[in-house]
């Protein structure tokens, strides 16, 4: 028979989390899993009630004690727990009562990175759909487009009056007009240049740019890291994509509290086994760019990396378009978190050639 310090072991070996709780849903036991997941020392909470440690929905405490008195296992899928520390966690969790010894048993999933990688991974289909979409139509476009422009330069040399040509020189500004824009959408037409680059060289370039563009009215704050080490990148193409975004958020809070009380941070961490898509990457380092601005609107927020998205009435609706196609070359990962008074979008680029 196996003691109780053996069976801890066993317990502790689970990649599973457990959680034992008694007929008063005080805490009995925390496996290492467990403690790993909600940030808790199994002998610190040992006798505290559950509530001190995640809360939930009050119903969820009585299910748990229904459970121990008709003695019947259930399952709650993706339940949304707080935990004592403020941070959280979206879990699935089974309760198996046992009777005998008036205990409950909690097996507990994490959710949360499943659900992300699940995120991202539609996010970058639909980015990929986006781009074929607009290559597509870019192709469409600019061929009618050089024969109407070709057509019309003929009909400029035959016309017999030159008061005229004013009309046929419309249409071929407009055409190059056009032309200019399908070439924006399609991005940079150079593949990257990977070349050892330093991050923070670029992100002081585009707060100089940005610092530039605004007269220095603007608050730029630098959180670096240090550490961070030199990675494969095109540094021409990485600077216009984070000036696109940090540009957004210079004009936004310019429109909106104006550029005396904004506030735009840069900031570089290293994260480790980030996962990009199906790509699992060892190291990544992460580019924030934070402001205090108002926020993108709720209606837009979801499509705001698609071609002619614009919260703006001024804005093309091309920055982040072509700041998500420039990313996506260096095999990386961009997002955005958004609510009034912050706006982060986050960049994840892998420090590894692959």
């Amino acid at each position: 028979m196996l003691n109780d310090r053996q069976l801890r072991q066993l317990l502790d070996s689970l990649t599973t989390a457990v959680l034992v709780l008694d007929d008063s849903l005080l805490i009995c036991y925390l496996n290492a899993a467990a403690e790993d997941l909600l940030a808790a020392s199994s002998t610190r909470v040992s006798g505290h009630p559950l509530r001190e440690l995640v809360r939930e929905s009050k119903g969820a405490q009585e299910a748990m004690r229904a459970a121990l008195a008709s003695g019947e296992r259930y399952t709650v899928r993706r339940a949304s727990w707080d935990l004592h520390n403020l941070e959280h966690r979206t879990v699935d969790y089974s309760v198996s009562p046992v009777p005998e010894l008036g205990l409950l048993l909690v097996e507990i999933q994490p959710m949360d990175r499943l659900l992300r990688i699940a995120r991202e991974d539609a996010l970058l289909s639909a980015q990929e759909t986006t781009r074929n979409l607009v290559r597509g139509m870019a192709h469409e476009v600019k061929n009618p487009l050089g024969g109407i422009r070709g057509a019309a330069q003929l009909l400029q040399r035959e016309l017999p009056d030159e008061d005229l040509a004013e009309y046929t020189q419309i249409i071929i500004d407009e055409a190059d007009r056009l032309r200019n824009l399908v070439d924006r959408l399609l991005g940079p037409n150079q593949p990257a240049s990977m070349a050892p680059t330093n991050v923070h060289e670029i992100l002081e370039r585009v707060a100089q740019l940005i610092d530039a563009e605004c007269d220095g009215e603007l608050r730029i704050r630098r959180d670096y890291d240090p550490s961070i080490p030199e990675f494969p990148a095109d540094t021409e193409q990485l600077i216009q994509a984070l000036l696109n975004i940090a540009r957004n958020a210079m004009q936004a809070i310019d429109e909106s509290i104006g550029l005396a009380a904004g506030e735009i941070t840069l900031r570089t961490r290293i994260q480790r086994r980030f996962t990009i898509g199906r790509r699992c990457c060892p190291l990544v380092c992460r580019i924030d760019i934070e402001d205090n601005g108002p926020g993108i609107a709720e209606e837009i927020r979801e499509r705001i990396f698609y071609p002619m998205i614009s919260g703006r009435a001024e804005g093309s609706g091309l920055g982040l378009s072509i700041s998500q196609n420039i990313i996506n070359q260096h095999r990386g990962l961009i997002k955005c978190d958004s609510r009034p008074g912050q706006s982060v979008f986050q960049i994840y680029l892998p420090l590894e050639n692959e």
